[in-house]
Parts: structure tokens; C-alpha cells; sequence
């Protein structure tokens, strides 16, 4: 349990993090390729000294819930943020007219695709077709449909789940850069989530056939993205960006992967999906819990 001095010591940094030119400073300005690296090393460190310090550090910088972690304890600052959930701690709503959230998140910039762009923060727009590579028929595929953003922070649980019974058709992995996509970069970058490192999974629904595309998208200190529906053989960085076809089936709530550290996760659905009606940018949101609701679903069904 944090005391009160330790409360008021991440009071005083969130303020001075809140500055915004000073956090685009820190977090944007240094070399982010470098920082990525040192960090995807320093955080596997297993010496007990260093385990205890840095998460001590996280956490105080953090706001980190480690309560519902299926362990207790971890070997190492890389462990806590890859951490797997006790079972049960995130109930999956199950009526198959909800699509659920992939991932523990905050709500962030999210709508109807129109004209091929969408947006990233109020104001600022990015084109489709460049979050996905290049991909003209898949984002034609998605004009009219419904988007949403979902920022993990870098406190949050980091691991993300099929939002319902669905196929895993292809994986593409786009190599890119690795911006912050906190409010703050986003604000100043133009298409940051089109810069950064990223991989676009097409799905498909079970029953309804509906194709929807999660686009995780990888930020500074983002040592890795990990998939579980590709063979333990082959690394996702190593795929030279070519798309490989997938035949996984998952149930809904089933793992798909994770970051290894907070960033975001792209939702886009089809014509006729709707944001679930109770959600406002700035909600925050458990995996398992509704995002969208499916085509011809009258009412909101109860989670």
C-alpha cells in the first residue's frame, strides 16, 4: 500500500507531467529507438535488487493494480508488466451481439470512417489506408464502419483478447517508428499511429461472418508485441512484413497477445456497427467488457 508521502511524491510528478511541453520533451525527444532497447533489456533483469527498485519506480510513476495478477510475485520488471490475470478477473460479456473491448483501456478518439480517414484526437485526422499499410481494398472494406481508439497506459494489465468468437485470417506486421501516443503526442504528431510500429490482424466474426481489424500499434518503450496465435517459431519482427494467412479460431475472451509496455490498440468494424451507447471518450474500460454492438441488435443487451 502506497503512504501518504508516496501519494504526494506521484501527485507532484503527475503535475509536472501534465506540463505538456516538458512531457513531449521527455518522452518524445530523446532517442526513442534507443530508450526502446535499454528498456526491453534493463526490464529482464531478474536481480532482486533491481526487480524490487524498478517496480517500486513503476509504480510510484504509475497507477498499477497488480491485485488481479494470477502471481504473486516476479521475477522481473518485464514479468509484472506482462503479467496474466487470476481466473476470472475480467468477466467476457457473452451475448454475441457484443463486441467487447480487446484490451484494459481508456476510450479515446472514435467514430464513423468516412472518406477513408478517421480520427486520432479531435481536430486531427489520418487516412486509413495508411494505418494499414498501404492496404486500399481492406480500408474500402471499413468506409462507413465504426472505429475506436483504445489507449492502454503503461499501468494497465497489457495483454489483449479476441472481443468474440472469431477466425484470425492474416497477420501483417508494419515496421514504423515509436512515438508516445499519450493525448499529448497525439495532439502534435501528424498520423502518429500511421509512424509507429504496428500489426493489422484481420478477423472474422464467428456466425455473422463480419470482418473486423484490430491494428495494435506499438509506442517508446514498446519492447515487443507478441502474438499467441502464431506459431512459437516465428517472430512477428522477423515476418519482413509480408502477410501471413491464419487459420486460428478463438472463443471470445480467448488470449491473442500483448505489449510490453502500455500503447494502443485500433478497433475497426464494418457498416452497421454501433459504439456501445453508454461509452464516452475518456471511459475507461476492462477487457471483456462491451465496446460495439453487432448489426440488427435492437436493444443493448446486459453485459
Amino acid at each position: 500500500m502506497m503512504t501518504v508521502s508516496g501519494s504526494r511524491l506521484r501527485a507532484a510528478l503527475a503535475r509536472v507531467g501534465a506540463q505538456e511541453d516538458l512531457n513531449f520533451l521527455l518522452t518524445n525527444r530523446l532517442p526513442r529507438r534507443l530508450a526502446t532497447r535499454f528498456m526491453g533489456w534493463f526490464s529482464r533483469i531478474e536481480q532482486p535488487l533491481v526487480r524490487d527498485l524498478s517496480i517500486a519506480t513503476w509504480r510510484l510513476f504509475c497507477d498499477v493494480d497488480l491485485s488481479d495478477a494470477r502471481e504473486a510475485r516476479f521475477p522481473s520488471l518485464h514479468a509484472a508488466f506482462v503479467r496474466a490475470l487470476r481466473p476470472g478477473a475480467r468477466p467476457v460479456a457473452a451475448d454475441p451481439a457484443i463486441l467487447t473491448s480487446p484490451s484494459d483501456a481508456i476510450l479515446g478518439a472514435h467514430g464513423r470512417i468516412e472518406a477513408g480517414r478517421l480520427y486520432q484526437i479531435k481536430g486531427l485526422s489520418y487516412r486509413l489506408e495508411d494505418l494499414l499499410g498501404g492496404d486500399a481494398a481492406l480500408a474500402q472494406a471499413h468506409e462507413g464502419g465504426a472505429y475506436a481508439t483504445l489507449r492502454l497506459t503503461a499501468g494497465m494489465y497489457h495483454r489483449f483478447h479476441a472481443p468474440h468468437d472469431l477466425r484470425v485470417e492474416s497477420v501483417r506486421h508494419i515496421w514504423g517508428d515509436t512515438w508516445n501516443v499519450n493525448p499529448i503526442a497525439l495532439k502534435r504528431v501528424e498520423a502518429l499511429f500511421c509512424r509507429n510500429e504496428r500489426a493489422v490482424l484481420r478477423l472474422q466474426l464467428a456466425g455473422t461472418g463480419h470482418a473486423v481489424t484490430l491494428v495494435p500499434v506499438a509506442a517508446i518503450l514498446v519492447a515487443g508485441l507478441r502474438l499467441g496465435v502464431l506459431p512459437a517459431s516465428v517472430a512477428l519482427r522477423d515476418t519482413g512484413g509480408h502477410t501471413l494467412r491464419c487459420a486460428a479460431r478463438l472463443a471470445k475472451g480467448a488470449e491473442m497477445g500483448w505489449f510490453e509496455h502500455g500503447s494502443t490498440i485500433v478497433v475497426l468494424a464494418p457498416a452497421g456497427f454501433d459504439l456501445w451507447p453508454s461509452l464516452r471518450e475518456g471511459a475507461r474500460l476492462r477487457m471483456g467488457e462491451p465496446l460495439m454492438r453487432l448489426p440488427d441488435a435492437r436493444e443493448p443487451a446486459s453485459p
